[in-house]
């Protein structure tokens, strides 16, 4: 398994930094790859794909949209809540398969947990939201990783929702909100 220590940089990074952002980029593809060991098998629009984890929520990727040289995808938990579905936390992601890099491009602007607020609280400069977006992404997917994800596993396919074996029905994108009050439980 690949990990980011074993990263050289050509110096020490500063946090908060554009080079630091850079080497968060790094390590955040380098996480990715946790997830999706062969990154190739997602270099196609319109693929869809859900990882289970006996301990944790079904974990969702969409890509959107793939170029020779980045692949731009959405990574979320779809979650119950008092206004419906939401999903939460919802990042754009671009991966730049050149550079090895993955950047958090956009987060939904209100979450349901406490914890993800902080993360997309507006304020600070251009470069201080992405390292906040960007150390989100960072956390969550380890986070993902420790719970056991792995979208090798996972088999492309609608996304779906519903009850569990029986009586899946399809999720219209017109049903799900972006954040919600709320969140009760996983789909």
């Amino acid at each position: 398994m690949q990990t980011d220590s074993h990263m050289v940089l050509p110096r020490p990074a500063r946090p908060g930094s554009f080079g630091g952002l850079m080497a968060l980029y790094e390590s955040n593809y380098v996480r990715l790859r946790w997830l999706i060991p062969d990154l190739q098998a997602i270099r196609h629009a319109g693929i869809r794909m859900i990882s289970e984890s006996p301990s944790d929520f079904r974990l969702y990727l969409e890509v959107q949209e793939a170029t020779r040289y980045t692949t731009t995808m959405r990574l979320t938990y779809f979650l119950n809540s008092d206004v419906g579905v939401v999903a939460d936390p919802d990042l754009s992601l671009r991966l730049y398969h050149d550079a090895g890099q993955l950047e958090a491009m956009a987060c939904a602007a209100t979450h349901c947990h406490d914890a993800l607020r902080s993360f997309s609280a507006p304020g600070g400069g251009e470069l201080q939201r992405r390292w906040s977006r960007n150390m989100m992404l960072n956390k969550w997917l380890e986070y993902c990783a420790d719970q056991g994800h792995d979208f090798a596993r996972a088999v492309a396919q609608a996304w779906i929702a519903g009850s569990s074996e029986a009586g899946l029905q399809q999720v219209q994108s017109s049903n799900i909100s972006v954040a919600g009050p709320v969140c009760r439980q996983a789909l």
